[in-house]
Protein backbone atom coordinates (compact mmCIF):
# COMPACT_ATOMS: atom_id res chain seq x y z
CA UNK A 1 0.00 0.00 0.00
CA UNK A 2 1.50 3.62 -1.02
CA UNK A 3 1.40 6.49 1.40
CA UNK A 4 1.45 10.07 -0.10
CA UNK A 5 2.93 12.84 1.62
CA UNK A 6 0.22 15.88 1.79
CA UNK A 7 2.35 19.45 2.61
CA UNK A 8 0.36 22.16 4.16
CA UNK A 9 1.57 25.66 3.69
CA UNK A 10 1.89 28.12 6.51
CA UNK A 11 -0.44 31.34 4.93
CA UNK A 12 0.18 35.04 5.75
CA UNK A 13 -2.31 37.34 6.02
CA UNK A 14 -3.39 39.23 2.91
CA UNK A 15 -1.74 41.96 2.03
CA UNK A 16 -4.48 44.41 2.55
CA UNK A 17 -5.44 43.08 6.11
CA UNK A 18 -5.37 46.11 8.89
CA UNK A 19 -2.03 46.53 11.11
CA UNK A 20 -3.89 47.20 14.00
CA UNK A 21 -5.83 44.17 14.24
CA UNK A 22 -2.59 42.49 13.51
CA UNK A 23 -0.96 44.49 16.73
CA UNK A 24 -3.79 43.76 18.68
CA UNK A 25 -4.64 40.34 17.77
CA UNK A 26 -0.46 39.66 19.20
CA UNK A 27 -1.24 41.39 22.63
CA UNK A 28 -4.07 39.45 23.31
CA UNK A 29 -1.99 36.39 22.59
CA UNK A 30 0.48 37.46 24.81
CA UNK A 31 -1.70 37.83 27.79
CA UNK A 32 -3.11 34.86 27.54
CA UNK A 33 0.54 33.29 27.44
CA UNK A 34 1.65 34.67 30.16
CA UNK A 35 -1.11 35.37 32.19
CA UNK A 36 -2.02 39.26 34.20
CA UNK A 37 -0.12 40.70 37.03
CA UNK A 38 -1.71 43.11 40.03
CA UNK A 39 -0.48 46.36 39.28
CA UNK A 40 -0.22 46.74 43.02
CA UNK A 41 2.38 44.12 43.85
CA UNK A 42 5.13 45.93 44.47
CA UNK A 43 3.48 47.68 46.96
CA UNK A 44 2.45 45.76 49.70
CA UNK A 45 0.13 46.88 52.24
CA UNK A 46 1.70 48.79 55.55
CA UNK A 47 1.73 45.92 59.08
CA UNK A 48 -0.28 47.69 61.69
CA UNK A 49 1.82 48.28 64.82
CA UNK A 50 1.65 49.85 67.93
CA UNK A 51 4.69 51.93 69.04
CA UNK A 52 5.92 54.13 72.43
CA UNK A 53 8.33 56.77 71.63
CA UNK A 54 11.49 56.15 73.99
CA UNK A 55 11.23 57.88 77.04
CA UNK A 56 13.75 59.85 79.39
CA UNK A 57 13.75 60.37 82.73
CA UNK A 58 15.22 59.82 86.74
CA UNK A 59 13.84 56.85 88.39
CA UNK A 60 14.70 54.93 91.27
CA UNK A 61 15.82 51.65 90.82
CA UNK A 62 14.40 48.96 92.69
CA UNK A 63 16.48 45.49 94.47
CA UNK A 64 14.20 42.83 95.65
CA UNK A 65 15.34 39.94 97.70
CA UNK A 66 13.84 36.53 99.10
CA UNK A 67 12.30 36.92 102.41
CA UNK A 68 11.24 34.96 105.50
CA UNK A 69 8.53 35.71 107.71
CA UNK A 70 8.49 35.32 111.25
CA UNK A 71 7.21 36.54 114.41
CA UNK A 72 8.33 39.76 116.41
CA UNK A 73 8.07 37.72 119.38
CA UNK A 74 8.27 34.10 119.69
CA UNK A 75 7.40 32.36 122.95
CA UNK A 76 8.22 28.41 123.32
CA UNK A 77 5.51 27.39 126.08
CA UNK A 78 7.39 24.59 127.85
CA UNK A 79 7.01 22.93 131.43
CA UNK A 80 8.91 23.61 134.17
CA UNK A 81 7.43 20.76 136.04
CA UNK A 82 7.03 17.48 135.88
CA UNK A 83 3.01 15.60 135.48
CA UNK A 84 0.13 14.55 133.04
CA UNK A 85 -1.21 17.15 130.51
CA UNK A 86 -4.67 17.11 131.70
CA UNK A 87 -6.48 19.30 129.56
CA UNK A 88 -5.29 22.00 126.37
CA UNK A 89 -7.47 25.06 127.08
CA UNK A 90 -6.95 26.78 123.64
CA UNK A 91 -7.81 27.08 119.85
CA UNK A 92 -4.80 26.08 117.81
CA UNK A 93 -3.62 29.04 115.53
CA UNK A 94 -6.14 31.78 117.56
CA UNK A 95 -5.41 34.81 119.43
CA UNK A 96 -4.10 34.29 122.69
CA UNK A 97 -3.69 36.77 125.81
CA UNK A 98 -1.10 37.05 128.09
CA UNK A 99 -1.93 34.96 130.73
CA UNK A 100 -4.28 32.78 129.35
CA UNK A 101 -4.26 28.99 130.03
CA UNK A 102 -3.55 27.41 127.25
CA UNK A 103 -2.82 24.03 129.20
CA UNK A 104 -3.43 22.42 132.31
CA UNK A 105 -0.68 19.43 134.14
CA UNK A 106 -2.07 17.89 136.93
CA UNK A 107 -1.77 19.77 139.86
CA UNK A 108 -2.72 17.10 142.95
CA UNK A 109 0.65 16.30 143.37
CA UNK A 110 1.39 19.56 143.99
CA UNK A 111 -1.27 20.67 146.11
CA UNK A 112 -0.32 18.08 148.49
CA UNK A 113 2.86 19.47 148.50
CA UNK A 114 1.66 22.92 149.31
CA UNK A 115 -0.09 21.37 151.99
CA UNK A 116 2.68 19.90 153.31
CA UNK A 117 4.81 23.01 153.18
CA UNK A 118 2.22 24.94 154.77
CA UNK A 119 1.88 22.71 157.91
CA UNK A 120 5.28 22.71 158.40
CA UNK A 121 5.52 26.45 158.24
CA UNK A 122 2.28 26.47 160.95
CA UNK A 123 4.35 23.99 163.11
CA UNK A 124 7.68 25.79 162.55
CA UNK A 125 5.13 29.32 164.04
CA UNK A 126 3.97 27.33 166.95
CA UNK A 127 8.26 26.29 167.74
CA UNK A 128 8.63 29.97 167.89
CA UNK A 129 5.76 30.95 169.93
CA UNK A 130 7.18 27.77 172.60
CA UNK A 131 10.60 29.15 172.11
CA UNK A 132 9.54 32.87 172.75
CA UNK A 133 7.74 32.09 175.87
CA UNK A 134 10.72 30.23 177.26
CA UNK A 135 13.22 32.84 176.55
CA UNK A 136 10.54 35.56 177.98
CA UNK A 137 10.95 33.02 181.17
CA UNK A 138 14.31 33.03 181.02
CA UNK A 139 14.65 36.95 180.88
CA UNK A 140 12.60 37.24 184.01
CA UNK A 141 14.52 34.94 186.01
CA UNK A 142 17.74 37.00 184.91
CA UNK A 143 15.42 39.73 186.05
CA UNK A 144 14.93 38.09 189.34
CA UNK A 145 18.01 37.16 190.50
CA UNK A 146 20.20 39.88 189.24
CA UNK A 147 19.43 42.35 192.34
CA UNK A 148 18.69 39.34 194.99
CA UNK A 149 22.46 37.91 193.89
CA UNK A 150 23.19 41.72 194.12
CA UNK A 151 21.74 42.09 198.13
CA UNK A 152 23.37 38.52 198.49
CA UNK A 153 19.52 36.65 198.72
CA UNK A 154 20.20 34.70 196.04
CA UNK A 155 24.06 32.79 195.23
CA UNK A 156 25.71 33.85 191.92
CA UNK A 157 25.28 30.32 190.88
CA UNK A 158 21.29 31.03 190.55
CA UNK A 159 22.57 34.09 188.50
CA UNK A 160 24.44 32.81 186.32
CA UNK A 161 22.02 29.69 185.46
CA UNK A 162 19.37 31.77 184.46
CA UNK A 163 21.36 33.80 182.34
CA UNK A 164 22.69 30.99 180.63
CA UNK A 165 19.47 29.67 180.26
CA UNK A 166 17.98 32.85 179.06
CA UNK A 167 21.04 32.98 175.98
CA UNK A 168 20.00 28.90 175.46
CA UNK A 169 15.89 30.28 174.89
CA UNK A 170 17.32 33.07 172.58
CA UNK A 171 18.94 30.85 170.54
CA UNK A 172 16.72 28.54 170.44
CA UNK A 173 13.81 31.64 169.54
CA UNK A 174 16.65 32.39 166.62
CA UNK A 175 16.05 28.97 165.16
CA UNK A 176 12.38 28.80 165.36
CA UNK A 177 12.64 32.00 163.26
CA UNK A 178 15.11 30.33 160.75
CA UNK A 179 12.96 27.54 160.57
CA UNK A 180 9.87 29.79 159.66
CA UNK A 181 12.15 31.67 156.87
CA UNK A 182 12.69 27.81 155.33
CA UNK A 183 9.01 26.39 155.79
CA UNK A 184 7.76 29.58 154.31
CA UNK A 185 10.34 29.54 151.25
CA UNK A 186 9.11 25.78 151.09
CA UNK A 187 5.59 27.44 150.73
CA UNK A 188 6.38 29.31 148.10
CA UNK A 189 8.32 26.70 146.15
CA UNK A 190 5.39 24.68 146.97
CA UNK A 191 2.99 27.55 145.42
CA UNK A 192 5.27 28.65 142.21
CA UNK A 193 5.42 24.36 141.43
CA UNK A 194 1.57 24.94 141.48
CA UNK A 195 1.35 27.56 139.31
CA UNK A 196 3.45 26.03 136.67
CA UNK A 197 1.03 23.08 136.17
CA UNK A 198 -0.50 26.24 134.56
CA UNK A 199 0.97 26.53 131.33
CA UNK A 200 0.24 30.12 130.14
CA UNK A 201 0.44 32.51 127.31
CA UNK A 202 3.52 34.31 128.11
CA UNK A 203 2.86 37.08 125.62
CA UNK A 204 -0.02 37.97 123.16
CA UNK A 205 -0.01 36.60 119.86
CA UNK A 206 -0.57 33.56 117.91
CA UNK A 207 -0.72 30.56 119.61
CA UNK A 208 0.30 27.50 117.06
CA UNK A 209 -0.17 24.36 117.13
CA UNK A 210 0.00 21.97 120.23
CA UNK A 211 3.17 19.53 120.17
CA UNK A 212 1.98 17.45 122.73
CA UNK A 213 -1.49 16.14 123.30
CA UNK A 214 -3.62 15.52 126.74
CA UNK A 215 -2.19 12.38 128.59
CA UNK A 216 1.51 13.32 127.94
CA UNK A 217 3.97 13.10 130.50
CA UNK A 218 5.99 16.37 130.68
CA UNK A 219 9.30 17.52 132.15
CA UNK A 220 11.81 20.21 132.50
CA UNK A 221 13.73 18.83 129.92
CA UNK A 222 10.64 18.04 127.64
CA UNK A 223 10.64 20.36 123.97
CA UNK A 224 8.27 23.50 123.94
CA UNK A 225 4.52 22.60 124.05
CA UNK A 226 3.52 25.31 121.52
CA UNK A 227 5.03 28.58 120.64
CA UNK A 228 3.08 32.01 120.63
CA UNK A 229 4.24 34.74 118.56
CA UNK A 230 3.70 38.32 117.97
CA UNK A 231 3.17 38.94 114.83
CA UNK A 232 1.76 42.87 114.41
CA UNK A 233 3.90 43.94 113.12
CA UNK A 234 5.73 41.06 111.59
CA UNK A 235 9.04 40.56 111.06
CA UNK A 236 10.72 39.24 107.42
CA UNK A 237 14.27 38.37 107.34
CA UNK A 238 16.22 38.52 104.05
CA UNK A 239 19.54 38.77 102.80
CA UNK A 240 21.80 41.63 100.92
CA UNK A 241 25.26 40.94 99.45
CA UNK A 242 27.92 43.05 100.68
CA UNK A 243 28.14 44.97 97.86
CA UNK A 244 24.83 46.23 98.24
CA UNK A 245 24.86 47.16 101.61
CA UNK A 246 28.34 48.86 101.43
CA UNK A 247 26.67 50.87 98.40
CA UNK A 248 23.37 51.72 100.52
CA UNK A 249 25.85 52.53 103.31
CA UNK A 250 27.73 54.98 100.96
CA UNK A 251 24.71 56.71 99.47
CA UNK A 252 23.39 57.54 102.72
CA UNK A 253 26.46 57.58 105.09
CA UNK A 254 24.22 58.90 108.69
CA UNK A 255 21.51 57.88 110.67
CA UNK A 256 19.15 60.55 109.31
CA UNK A 257 19.99 60.21 105.72
CA UNK A 258 19.19 56.39 105.87
CA UNK A 259 16.15 57.22 108.42
CA UNK A 260 15.05 59.79 105.39
CA UNK A 261 15.37 57.35 102.37
CA UNK A 262 13.29 54.76 104.41
CA UNK A 263 10.66 56.96 104.69
CA UNK A 264 10.68 58.47 101.38
CA UNK A 265 10.96 55.09 99.29
CA UNK A 266 9.86 52.15 102.05
CA UNK A 267 9.63 48.78 101.66
CA UNK A 268 7.46 46.82 99.17
CA UNK A 269 6.33 42.82 100.58
CA UNK A 270 5.45 40.48 97.25
CA UNK A 271 3.51 37.67 98.52
CA UNK A 272 3.68 34.29 97.46
CA UNK A 273 1.24 34.29 95.02
CA UNK A 274 2.72 37.79 93.37
CA UNK A 275 0.74 40.41 94.88
CA UNK A 276 1.74 43.06 96.35
CA UNK A 277 1.02 43.84 100.05
CA UNK A 278 -1.13 46.89 100.84
CA UNK A 279 0.91 47.67 103.65
CA UNK A 280 4.40 49.23 103.54
CA UNK A 281 7.36 48.25 105.69
CA UNK A 282 11.23 49.56 107.14
CA UNK A 283 14.22 48.39 107.93
CA UNK A 284 14.61 46.59 111.49
CA UNK A 285 17.79 46.09 112.05
CA UNK A 286 21.17 44.90 109.89
CA UNK A 287 23.03 41.81 111.66
CA UNK A 288 26.04 42.19 113.44
CA UNK A 289 28.10 40.65 110.96
CA UNK A 290 28.64 39.43 107.62
CA UNK A 291 28.72 35.72 106.40
CA UNK A 292 31.97 34.46 105.42
CA UNK A 293 30.27 31.32 103.70
CA UNK A 294 28.19 33.66 101.78
CA UNK A 295 29.32 37.08 101.39
CA UNK A 296 25.67 38.53 102.73
CA UNK A 297 24.26 40.45 105.88
CA UNK A 298 20.81 39.72 107.31
CA UNK A 299 18.39 42.24 107.78
CA UNK A 300 15.25 42.23 109.13
CA UNK A 301 12.13 44.45 108.22
CA UNK A 302 9.07 45.24 110.04
CA UNK A 303 5.48 44.79 108.08
CA UNK A 304 1.89 46.69 110.19
CA UNK A 305 0.04 42.94 110.33
CA UNK A 306 -3.42 44.12 111.19
CA UNK A 307 -5.70 41.33 111.18
CA UNK A 308 -2.66 39.06 111.37
CA UNK A 309 -3.02 37.85 107.59
CA UNK A 310 0.67 37.47 107.46
CA UNK A 311 1.90 34.50 109.35
CA UNK A 312 6.06 33.03 110.47
CA UNK A 313 7.03 30.86 108.13
CA UNK A 314 5.56 32.16 104.95
CA UNK A 315 7.77 33.08 102.36
CA UNK A 316 7.95 36.44 100.02
CA UNK A 317 10.01 38.92 98.01
CA UNK A 318 11.56 42.27 99.84
CA UNK A 319 11.46 45.02 97.40
CA UNK A 320 13.26 48.26 97.84
CA UNK A 321 14.93 51.08 96.20
CA UNK A 322 18.54 51.23 95.94
CA UNK A 323 19.64 54.05 94.20
CA UNK A 324 18.21 56.79 91.18
CA UNK A 325 19.25 56.53 87.76
CA UNK A 326 19.37 59.80 86.49
CA UNK A 327 18.64 60.14 82.82
CA UNK A 328 17.19 56.74 82.43
CA UNK A 329 16.02 55.68 78.64
CA UNK A 330 12.74 53.64 79.28
CA UNK A 331 10.57 51.30 77.03
CA UNK A 332 8.03 49.26 77.66
CA UNK A 333 9.44 45.36 78.05
CA UNK A 334 7.23 43.63 76.06
CA UNK A 335 8.64 45.44 72.90
CA UNK A 336 12.22 43.47 73.55
CA UNK A 337 12.71 40.70 72.06
CA UNK A 338 15.41 38.34 73.05
CA UNK A 339 17.23 36.07 70.70
CA UNK A 340 20.34 33.66 71.96
CA UNK A 341 21.22 35.95 74.85
CA UNK A 342 21.26 39.45 72.74
CA UNK A 343 18.23 41.99 72.74
CA UNK A 344 16.88 43.97 69.82
CA UNK A 345 13.81 45.69 69.47
CA UNK A 346 12.16 47.05 66.06
CA UNK A 347 12.70 50.74 65.78
CA UNK A 348 10.73 52.90 63.09
CA UNK A 349 12.21 55.33 61.06
CA UNK A 350 11.17 58.39 59.73
CA UNK A 351 9.88 56.94 56.29
CA UNK A 352 7.72 54.61 58.09
CA UNK A 353 9.63 51.36 57.69
CA UNK A 354 10.97 48.46 60.21
CA UNK A 355 14.85 48.87 61.48
CA UNK A 356 15.93 46.17 64.16
CA UNK A 357 18.45 47.59 66.16
CA UNK A 358 19.99 45.74 69.10
CA UNK A 359 20.10 46.98 72.63
CA UNK A 360 21.89 47.04 75.82
CA UNK A 361 19.31 46.39 78.72
CA UNK A 362 19.90 47.49 82.19
CA UNK A 363 17.42 47.06 85.49
CA UNK A 364 13.99 46.63 84.87
CA UNK A 365 11.26 48.71 87.19
CA UNK A 366 8.09 47.91 86.89
CA UNK A 367 6.83 46.94 83.43
CA UNK A 368 9.49 49.24 81.88
CA UNK A 369 13.22 48.03 81.23
CA UNK A 370 16.30 50.41 81.25
CA UNK A 371 18.36 50.80 77.97
CA UNK A 372 22.18 51.42 78.37
CA UNK A 373 22.91 51.39 74.56
CA UNK A 374 21.55 51.51 71.26
CA UNK A 375 18.60 53.69 71.45
CA UNK A 376 18.34 57.48 71.89
CA UNK A 377 15.39 59.87 73.23
CA UNK A 378 12.59 59.99 70.88
CA UNK A 379 12.99 56.77 68.94
CA UNK A 380 9.90 55.07 68.31
CA UNK A 381 9.93 51.07 68.81
CA UNK A 382 7.07 48.51 68.30
CA UNK A 383 5.36 47.17 71.04
CA UNK A 384 2.67 45.50 69.88
CA UNK A 385 2.21 43.86 66.22
CA UNK A 386 6.06 42.94 65.82
CA UNK A 387 5.96 39.42 65.11
CA UNK A 388 7.04 38.74 61.76
CA UNK A 389 8.60 42.09 60.73
CA UNK A 390 11.75 42.43 58.61
CA UNK A 391 13.57 45.11 58.55
CA UNK A 392 12.71 47.13 55.60
CA UNK A 393 8.55 46.55 57.01
CA UNK A 394 6.44 49.17 55.96
CA UNK A 395 3.93 49.84 58.33
CA UNK A 396 1.07 51.96 60.00
CA UNK A 397 1.40 53.27 63.73
CA UNK A 398 -0.44 54.22 66.47
CA UNK A 399 -0.17 55.02 70.04
CA UNK A 400 0.38 51.62 71.99
CA UNK A 401 -2.04 51.95 75.28
CA UNK A 402 -0.72 49.77 78.17
CA UNK A 403 -2.92 47.62 80.65
CA UNK A 404 -1.37 48.08 83.42
CA UNK A 405 -2.24 51.22 85.68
Amino acid sequence: MAFRRVSKHFQLPMAGAPLAGLLALGVSLFSIGCGEKNPQAGNPAAVDVEVVQVEQKDIPIYGEWIGTLDGLVNADVKAQVTGYLLKQAYVEGSLVKKGQLLFQIDPRPFEAALDQAKAQLAQAQAQLANAEATQLQAQLNVNKYAPLAAEQAASQQDLDNAVQTNVAAKATVLNSKAAIQAAEAAVKTAQINLDFTRLIAPIDGIAGQAQLQVGALVNTSSSAITTVSTVNPIKVFFTVSEQEYLAFNRLYPTEATRQSQEKRMPLELILADGTTYAKKGRVYFADRAVNQNTGAIELAALFPNPGNVLRPGQYGKVRGVVRTQENALLIPQAAVTEQQGSYQVAVVEQDGRVAMSSVQVGERTGTMWVIREGLKPGDRVVVEGQQNLRPGTKVQTKPFKSNVE
